[in-house]
């Protein structure tokens, strides 16, 4: 009896573990991945750590862009499991996402040997680190600035499109938060359009409201637009829904995007037409337009595709008609996601890929194609791209390429997705002065001047002129150090701090002294370790001034003397002092200075104090530093 009620026990739990996993992957091929995750989460709880629903627990998080959830549970499945490569290549993909760059190239050499003929691997070089580091660094000389909108909401905000001074975008900002989508739990997207405006590089925006429209925002999803030059058509990409406003689901349960036209007639989008290029079994959606208006390029997932979405083009012809749709091909598609397609005045062609090198997740890309059919796609890198999902790339055409809009879900937006604005501010002051000898304020010549940025990078480099005059231009908001060197002088620098005012010039004098005073080459201290006469590297620094004044003047002559203080035995002082001017004499033969132009390298060990610190007299460390000294005399010129 007992052994027949354990039975009963396992054969209960079994079947409920079965019966959660079977509510997890319903909610899962529902797209409702947060409810999806809670019971994936409780079935492993209860003991059912499979591959299954550990690398569903990784989808759930992958596919809401947080990464650090993924890699927990990726994570867990890699460790445990040989998993598929897709799941394999989603894994990498949040590993990058967070700049985790060396543990993805040890999966991605794992996933070349499952897949090594998968377009997303083609354009990676395993052992180049240094290629994300090009990617995400951003390059100061450009003086670009990205800007979170102050439109964004707490919820998800993305697509930019301008036309007339007004701003189209998608937003679940809770026009009707009764519903929610389950991917994300938030309230379905409906498309807004607010008054923009810009001045001196600053964006004036107004209210953001529904788009002017009866018919155009329904109770489900709305998202992504494009318009005609006219401004009189306007695509976009809405839910499948019936003529009821209700989902319209295939054989399987899922609802599919379509793209949809609209007239504007006195002011409001009426007229809601669907394109006959949707599929009632794939998604259609993203429009953009060509800049002559005859192309419409699209996103599909629809068969004979190269990766899991592609992007395709169809001609407009009249009489709402267009051509079959053609894919881009392998020049622009991969195995991988290609999304968010625009296409800029110049016909330069835009779009996000995560089948491609990037920082992770979805990446923007530019091509060339167009106009030149052999071109391969670049990433635009930071500060465009991040390790998150970066999409929705949008160019004002008006403002000459200066301002584009893009959506990301990076950290420290506002919401899931945030509309950010990036633009180059054409910002630049002049540094200026005099290079001067700082003993009677002349002007000096033969000056190398250096302008070198925050990251050690030397920008610019003169060389002055008998004014002595040195002059850059430096970018504004922007920190630099200014650098004067000649040979036989000590050096001179200042750090300087731009400000965000135009043409402002900042002046600046470099004061450099003459290492050349009276009978003697006078440097800074150089120091010896205690007891020792090894030369040290700040003492090689220093001395290199003597080796620079010698070279400089093959005639002269000049003799080593060292010194030490009173502590210790006066022989052993002696003998100490000796040696390190013999150690300095030789560091500078061995650069080249010929012997003769060194008469003799002697130390006088404690016998020339320079002040009252003998023998048995208490002094400070600083009184007794005054008397460990070196001196170089000139004896000929």
């Amino acid at each position: 009896m007992k052994t027949n009620f354990l039975i009963l026990l396992l054969v209960f739990f079994t079947s409920t573990l079965f019966a959660q996993k079977k509510l997890a992957d319903k909610f899962f091929d529902n797209y409702s991945f947060i409810k999806a995750s809670e019971l994936y989460e409780k079935a492993i709880e209860n003991g059912d750590d499979s591959m299954h629903n550990l690398t569903r627990l990784g989808d759930c998080f992958y596919n809401n862009s947080n990464s650090e959830k993924a890699i927990y549970w990726y994570e867990k499945a890699v460790n445990k499991f040989n998993i598929d490569s897709e799941h394999l290549y989603r894994y990498i993909q949040s590993l990058k996402s967070i700049g985790n760059y060396s543990d993805a190239n040890k999966w991605i050499k794992k996933f070349i040997e499952i897949r090594n003929n998968d377009s997303r691997v083609k354009n990676y070089d395993i052992d180049n680190l240094s290629k994300y580091d090009e990617l995400s660094a951003i390059d100061e000389s450009l003086a670009i600035k990205i800007e979170n909108l102050p439109i964004n909401s707490k919820f998800s905000d993305f697509g930019s499109f301008i036309f007339n001074n007004k701003l189209f975008f998608a937003s679940a900002r809770g026009v009707n938060e009764t519903k929610e989508y389950g991917w994300n739990q938030e309230p379905f997207l409906d498309l807004f359009q607010i008054s923009i405006k810009e001045k001196d590089y600053t964006l004036e925006l107004g209210n953001a409201n529904l788009i002017e429209s009866s018919d155009i925002n329904s109770d489900y999803h709305e998202a992504t637009i494009a318009i005609t030059n006219d401004g009189k058509t306007m695509y976009f990409t809405r839910d499948n829904v019936t003529r009821k406003n209700k989902l319209n689901f295939d054989k399987k349960g899922t609802t599919h995007l379509k793209i949809y036209k609209a007239s504007l007639i006195e002011d409001h989008w009426e007229n809601i037409i669907e394109l006959p290029i949707n599929d009632e079994i794939y998604s259609t959606g993203h429009p953009t337009l060509s800049p002559d208006n005859k192309k419409l390029f699209f996103v599909s997932d629809r068969n004979g595709g190269f990766g899991q979405t592609d992007i395709y083009v169809v001609d407009i012809l009249e009489n709402n008609k267009y051509s079959e749709p053609r894919n881009l091909g392998s020049k622009i598609n991969t195995e991988g996601r290609e999304m968010f397609p625009f296409v800029s005045k110049d016909s330069t062609f835009y779009f996000s890929s995560d089948g491609r090198l990037n920082l992770g997740l979805l990446d923007i890309f530019e091509s060339n194609f167009i106009k030149d059919s052999i071109a391969l796609p670049k990433n635009l890198g930071a500060p465009y791209n991040s390790g998150y999902d970066d999409f929705a790339y949008f160019i004002d055409p008006l403002n000459d390429n200066k301002r584009s809009f893009l959506s990301s879900n990076r950290p420290g937006g506002n919401g899931s997705d945030d509309i950010y604005t990036v633009y180059s501010k054409i910002c630049s002051q002049t540094i200026k002065g005099i290079t001067r000898d700082k003993k009677d304020n002349e002007p000096l010549s033969n000056v190398h001047v250096k302008l070198i940025d925050n990251t050690g990078k030397i920008i610019e480099e003169i060389i002055t002129k008998d004014d002595g005059a040195y002059k850059f231009i430096i970018n504004c908001e922007k920190k630099y150090t200014v650098t004067a060197k000649l040979i036989a002088y000590s050096e001179d620098q200042v750090q300087i701090t731009s400000n965000d005012k135009n043409e402002t010039i900042i002046e600046k004098d470099l004061f450099l002294e003459s290492l050349i005073k009276g009978n003697q080459i006078v440097i800074k201290p150089i120091f010896f370790d205690y007891g020792k006469w090894d030369i040290r590297t700040d003492a090689k620094y220093e001395l290199e001034n003597i080796v620079d004044v010698l070279r400089i003047n093959p005639s002269m002559v000049i003799k080593i003397e060292a010194h030490t203080d009173s502590r210790g035995r006066d022989n052993f002082n002696m003998r100490l002092s000796n040696k390190r001017a013999k150690s300095t004499r030789d560091y500078i033969f061995s650069r080249g200075i010929p012997q003769n132009q060194i008469e003799s390298a002697i130390g006088y060990g404690e016998s020339q104090l320079l002040n009252k610190c003998s023998n048995g007299v208490k002094c400070t460390d600083q009184e007794h530093q005054i008397n460990r000294r070196s001196y170089f005399y000139i004896l000929k010129k």
